[in-house]
């Protein structure tokens, strides 16, 4: 039995809440899944978990055993880091996560002046409106757009950023501006189900939020693409403020409704808490924060 392999198997049938889950996670075999959480209890001499028909209950001893886990298969993770000489020049591979817009028109660049400064480091860039688990996905660095849960994650401030509604010149031209949210039910809309519903939009009037209907003839899968169908002339979209500024040889965009928009949102940096920073890490917040800062500055 490998331990630290059969460690790692049982954090994540227990971050999973099943064997089944655990594999599909893992993408390994669910035989193998169960025979690693067998093996380990048989090595401990000790139930791990109270099995049901339907679900998986840890033990007091399992609980117990959480914490170790955590704590043993992070040792070896940084021993592993110091070996390979992360934490004394700046080398290895970066995770980066960003929204989708985000990360191909303000990030990339910065990324791109990056690895020619640091030659010696690569980087894995994953750009999703997904809010990614750091410690899961094995990633670095994350850029996050609104406020942050409580966690064990640093926050570094770039600044703030805005909702707008927008449209083309264009299609205002042809089909008028609306003046107040409830005039949108006469306009086609463009929904990105990350910010509204399709059928509900939300304002804000005074102190009060609003929810008001509208006509999507559109609906996209994330914040670029309804600015992108914005563009094209198809209706009026929900987007980032910062969206509007970043391409400005692409077609214009026009705000509508500004007054009637939500406070804007924090924009950060986050990273993983841990004891020893690495340096690609510290190198990476040290040359982007800046860069970023100056794009959402308040």
């Amino acid at each position: 039995m490998d331990r630290l392999e059969a460690m790692a198997t049982f954090l994540t049938v227990v971050e999973q809440g099943s064997l089944s889950a655990a594999a599909r996670r893992l993408k390994t075999p669910l035989t193998t899944v169960s025979r690693n959480v067998s093996e380990l209890e048989s090595h401990l001499r000790t139930k791990l978990f109270n099995r049901s028909s339907r679900q998986l209950v840890l033990t007091d001893t399992g609980a117990s055993y959480v914490a170790a886990c955590k704590r043993i298969l992070t040792d070896v993770t940084e021993a592993e880091r110091t070996a390979s000489g992360e934490y004394t020049a700046p080398t290895g591979e970066l995770a980066v996560t960003t929204p989708l817009g985000l990360g191909r028109v303000i990030l990339m660049p910065i990324i791109a002046d990056f690895l020619k400064t640091y030659p010696d480091i690569n980087v894995r860039m994953i750009p999703t409106d997904q809010k990614l688990s750091l410690a899961q996905e094995q990633i670095d660095v994350a850029v996050r757009i609104g406020e942050l849960p409580d966690s064990s994650l640093v926050a570094l401030r770039l600044g703030r950023t805005r909702r707008v509604a927008c449209a083309s010149p264009a299609y205002l031209a042809a089909r008028g501006t609306p003046r107040t949210p409830e005039e949108l039910v006469g306009h086609d809309c463009i929904s990105y189900p990350g910010f509204s519903p399709p059928d509900v939009w939300t304002f804000v009037r005074g102190k009060a939020t609003i929810a008001v209907p509208v006509h999507t003839r559109v609906i996209v899968g994330s914040a670029e693409a309804a600015c992108a169908a914005a563009r094209a002339g198809i209706g009026i979209s929900i987007a980032f403020a910062y969206q509007l500024e970043a391409l400005p040889e692409e077609a214009a965009l026009t705000t509508v409704l500004d007054e009637f928009q939500p406070p804007s949102m924090p924009v950060n940096l986050v990273y993983a808490a841990n004891r020893f920073l690495p340096i690609k890490v510290r190198a990476f917040l040290d040359f982007a924060a800046p860069r970023l800062k100056r794009v959402f500055a308040e």
